[in-house]
């Protein structure tokens, strides 16, 4: 079969965001669900407090999005829901009022579209929440409830809050605020089917898709897909699948993943044994131990193996997200090394995904610290919102950078090189992990025989060598 998968995605760079932590809105709040008590927004996040971060917040700071480069959004859930995160859902067809309801969503939608931006919304499909209707249902009127083949009902009674009974309901990880749908129920099928189709039709451009692996019905992923292509042909359908995945990347289900698998290895060769284990040991996408430039390789090129080339250039490329310790954290905190990093991210086919604040500084370990607030103007780092600036500008530049080949050519020790091509177009970049001065004589590699300077970093172009400092990395365009 031929894949195809979104045109588009080739060519975004997205930015994450979790809604309660990003911005609150400027705007005079008329909106009593909205006038709330909520957490101080500079005071250390909880586990289950509220920031008050909202989607007229989001709207406002647009423009800031859009000059850092940024053309795709990707939302953690915005629907209804008891808890900060929203993975709780109680209504799929209305958008929390704390975020300010469907109004606001509209408003920024077309926000977002008038700047060029698309926006993929999260789909929590696996399970929902105690407060869903139909489950609450069945928490009231027990085996009475016409919503009984909605969920998997084990015994009587229900145990939905006290851990020391028996929940007798089956539940995702064992967490009874989550009550597992039973998706082989044709109308629970349907209903999720639905829900995809409504928000496409409401004009958002994709779904990412929470632990779509635990959904193990035949055929409902590949409906799922046909359905929301069948109203928009360039929709993205992304799944959050940490381990290597051909098996849903083979045309028929997702067009790409939350790429974990590119994100371990890229900070194990970045920041090598500057990895604070203690953030690193618990999510599944292994940033240690460290590698060397050919350790590197030999994850890169078994990755670049694993999908078809199609399939390839709509991962979605990531160093942080709402479910891992921040990338600068992760790394040590080490500067340098989330530099190096990010200049793998923007560098490497797919999409990337920029973790909101991560390209002003914001650090943070595992769940609640890496969901803080947006930092303040004043505290934001600048040369490494510039490094992302211009990184991303480049790509956006080069199309060789967007759809073009990969070529590893160099892997000596700690210095790392690689060739992004299309037509005539071609870049070479180089990155050294290294303590010290990595030069490289041209005469020993023909793809440093033709003409070159440099278009990103301090690499030092002579007739004889390219010289890249230690701890950097840089980019070289044919003259």
């Amino acid at each position: 079969m031929t894949i195809q998968t979104p045109a588009w995605v080739k060519h975004a760079v997205f930015y994450q965001i979790f809604p309660d932590r990003f911005a609150r809105t400027h705007r005079p709040q008329t909106h009593p669900a909205m006038a709330v008590t909520l957490e101080p927004w500079e005071a250390p996040p909880t586990l289950s407090g509220y920031k008050g971060g909202d989607l007229w917040g989001v709207a406002e700071n647009l423009d800031y999005l859009k000059d850092l480069g940024i053309n795709a959004i990707y939302f953690t859930p915005i629907f209804q829901s008891a808890c900060n995160h929203r993975y709780h859902t109680h209504d799929y067809y209305q958008v929390d009022p704390l975020l300010g309801g469907n109004e606001a969503f509209a408003d920024l939608l077309t926000a977002a579209h008038d700047r060029g931006i698309r926006v993929v919304l999260d789909g929590v499909f696996n399970h929902a929440s105690r407060g869903f209707f139909f489950f609450n249902d069945i928490l009231e009127n027990g085996p009475h409830s016409p919503w009984l083949e909605w969920f998997k009902i084990e015994n009587w009674p229900l145990s939905a809050y006290d851990g020391a009974q028996p929940a007798n309901y089956t539940s995702w990880v064992n967490n009874r605020a989550l009550p597992q749908f039973n998706h082989a129920n044709p109308a629970v099928r349907e209903y999720i089917m639905q829900i995809g189709e409504h928000w496409i039709r409401q004009g958002i451009d994709g779904w990412r898709l929470d632990v779509p692996f635990e959904v193990q019905v035949p055929g409902f992923w590949e409906e799922f897909r046909d359905r929301i292509k069948a109203i928009n042909p360039e929709a993205y359908i992304v799944g959050e699948i940490w381990k290597p995945a051909p098996e849903w990347l083979d045309g028929t289900k997702f067009d790409g993943v939350m790429n974990y698998v590119f994100a371990g290895p890229t900070m194990a060769f970045a920041a090598g044994d500057r990895v604070a284990m203690q953030y690193a040991e618990v999510p599944e996408y292994y940033p240690y131990p460290a590698l060397d430039a050919a350790g590197y390789r030999t994850q890169i090129e078994a990755l670049l193996a694993l999908y078809p080339w199609e399939i390839q250039l709509t991962q979605l490329n990531l160093l942080s997200s709402h479910d891992i310790a921040r990338a600068l954290t992760v790394m040590g905190d080490d500067l340098a090394s989330f530099e190096l990093a990010v200049l793998l991210q923007m560098t490497f086919p797919g999409a990337p995904c920029i973790y909101y604040g991560d390209e002003v500084g914001l650090d943070g370990g595992l769940d609640p610290d890496c969901r803080k607030v947006f930092p303040p103007e004043k505290a934001w780092h600048q040369p490494l919102l510039a490094h992302h600036k211009a990184l991303i500008a480049l790509r956006h530049h080069y199309a060789a950078l967007r759809t073009g080949s990969y070529t590893v050519w160099l892997t000596d020790g700690d210095l790392y090189g690689f060739k992004r091509e299309l037509g005539d177009e071609v870049l070479l970049v180089l990155v050294n992990v290294g303590q010290t001065v990595a030069p490289v004589d041209r005469a020993a590699y023909g793809e440093l025989a033709a003409d070159w300077r440099s278009v990103f970093g301090d690499l030092e172009v002579t007739p004889e060598q390219v010289t890249v400092p230690s701890r950097s990395g840089g980019i070289l365009a044919q003259s």
